[in-house]
């Protein structure tokens, strides 16, 4: 009997660190995967922040040209009626 025994025990211990050796793999994917994933993650949230401050930089582009226009408009219509009134001057 004492030997049936021995042999249980044995058998448990060697079941055991199987099932430790196979906990410990799993572990070790699980870290890899989380990691990976939070790089992902992190990845995406910068690609997200980078597409933003382009869309940013080319409607403040976009307002800058507008404005520039509109100014050019403006000094283009107040010189055209200084040298209008310049004429009415002369004609008078």
């Amino acid at each position: 009997m004492a030997q049936a025994t021995k042999a249980d025990r044995s058998a448990a211990a060697k079941k055991a660190a199987a099932t430790r050796k196979r906990n410990q793999e799993k572990a070790q994917v699980a870290g890899t995967k989380a990691a990976e994933t939070r790089r992902q993650r992190e990845a995406g949230k910068s690609a997200r922040q980078a597409t933003g401050a382009a869309k940013e930089a080319l409607n403040a582009a976009g307002s800058l040209a507008r404005l520039a226009g509109g100014a050019t408009k403006h000094a283009g219509k107040a010189a055209a009626a200084k040298i209008s009134g310049v004429r009415r001057s002369s004609k008078s």
